[in-house]
């Protein structure tokens, strides 16, 4: 009989032997997988329990349930999506079919990290992330209130404005009682006038002196919170209880800001300057003769003309102290443990690495089965079934042949039999007869 099988080139041979022992690697993995799998979709379960648990206010029973139900369902669609994949992909040949399963398995990785890697993320780092917005709570209330303090510091700032006005308008007087200013000694017409925005000023300058104990004890009143506050942050125990108190700690502290927002003096300060050379009640000149009763006119023409100039000083001051932009208005919102790991998930990248890994690893597996498969048949292209049967197959055909021909030789051997059985019935039938 002559042979047809060819002869295989080195490379061939040596292609078919690599198949062969990839093979035999991948039976005897086969055997770990899905219990791997099992493994992974449990652990993502368990996690994804942990992370539901934390969103649900409620704690009966109904929500333990909820929870257990929504994690066993995960771990059940984690362990079916990667078998089906692990199954189908590695085994398609054409373009469509990988460029159809490739996109199926992005689908489905999106959806597994939309249902579960959150919620992991959230159970791996959800208090540590909570803190941390606890932390930012208490930055952004401590610029607030450093923000107010400044601005309430600055309206008292005014206060030096309005001594220097004073004292001026003092000296004015002084000069005038002695007869300087009008060329008359006495406390006349322009003495009068002097002394009342002097008076004036002084009432001023004691309302922003007032305010000046008040911001004091508001602003140590805020740092005390503050330090509460941040006591809270680092503090041990549940988060969920210390967030509690530390948003009863933030409306008391809102409300010192505001109090130190409505401390500042600059719109008394810019009111008071604008009325300062308005308000002005001229009195009757009392100079005895024409000269003098000019001259006490020229001298309070004089006085107003200094009034309006300290006004506008008081006023520019005043208004650069409202131009000064007030604090942003900080309130703390309650979040939880999985909008936290959300919103700061660039602070806890660790957390959310091992969170999606434990539900996207076995996508490795795939892409190691994948180029496993294509290698085999890389190495199984182009030969012909005589040339890829190993010993053992050989063996099993041969068997399999023995078992064929033992019963084709049982099924003749009944055949025989019963034709045999037939002839000689017919044989006595005829002999009866004759």
């Amino acid at each position: 009989m002559a042979n047809n099988a060819k002869e295989l080139t080195p490379a061939e041979a040596k292609g078919l032997r690599t198949a062969k022992e990839l093979e035999g690697h991948l039976a005897w993995l086969d055997t770990l997988t899905s219990a791997a799998l099992g493994v992974l979709a449990i652990a993502s379960g368990i996690y994804t329990y942990l992370g539901v648990s934390s969103l649900l206010e409620d704690t009966g029973a109904m929500s333990f349930f909820a929870a257990v139900a929504y994690s066993i369902a995960v771990s059940v669609g984690i362990f079916v999506f990667w078998s089906y994949m692990l199954r189908l992909l590695p085994s398609m040949r054409s373009t469509a079919g990988l460029l159809g399963l490739g996109a199926s398995m992005l689908l489905g990785s999106l959806g597994i990290i939309a249902m579960s890697s959150w919620l992991n993320a959230a159970a791996l780092a959800g208090s540590a992330a909570v803190e941390q917005h606890l932390a930012n709570t208490v930055r952004d209330y401590q610029a607030a209130l450093e923000k107010a303090h400044e601005i309430a510091l600055s309206g008292q700032a005014l206060g030096r404005e309005v001594q220097r006005a004073r004292e001026a308008f003092e000296a004015l007087a002084q000069q005038e009682r002695v007869g300087e200013l009008s060329g008359t000694a006495g406390e006349g017409a322009v003495f009068r006038v002097l002394t009342q925005k002097t008076k004036e000023l002084r009432n001023l300058e004691k309302q922003i002196a007032e305010q000046q104990p008040l911001i004091d004890i508001a602003f140590d009143d805020g740092l005390e919170i503050l330090g509460r506050m941040r006591a809270l942050t680092v503090a041990p125990g549940p988060v969920d209880q210390r967030s509690v108190a530390f948003s009863e700690e933030s409306v008391r502290l809102a409300g010192v800001i505001e109090n130190l927002n409505q401390s500042s003096v600059a719109s008394l300060v810019a009111s008071a300057a604008g009325d300062l050379p308005a308000s002005v009640v001229l009195p009757e000149l009392d100079g005895r003769s024409t000269e003098i009763r000019e001259a006490q006119s020229s001298t309070i023409s004089s006085v107003l003309n200094a009034l309006d100039q300290r006004s506008q000083t008081l006023r520019r001051a005043a208004d650069k102290v409202l131009e000064i932009e007030p604090p942003q208005e900080t309130a703390y919102n309650p979040i939880s443990s999985a909008d936290a790991v959300i919103k700061y998930a660039g602070s806890f990248v660790p957390a959310w690495a091992g969170a999606v890994a434990i539900d996207l690893l076995p996508a490795v597996l795939v892409f190691v089965v994948a180029v496993a498969q294509a290698s085999i048949r890389r190495g199984r292209d182009g030969l012909g079934i005589e040339d890829t049967l190993t010993l053992a197959d050989l063996k099993a055909a041969i068997n399999a042949m023995k078992e064929v021909e033992a019963s084709m030789g049982a099924a003749d051997a009944e055949l025989l039999r019963r034709v045999s059985g037939s002839d000689a019935a017919a044989s006595e039938k005829l002999d009866s007869k004759s």
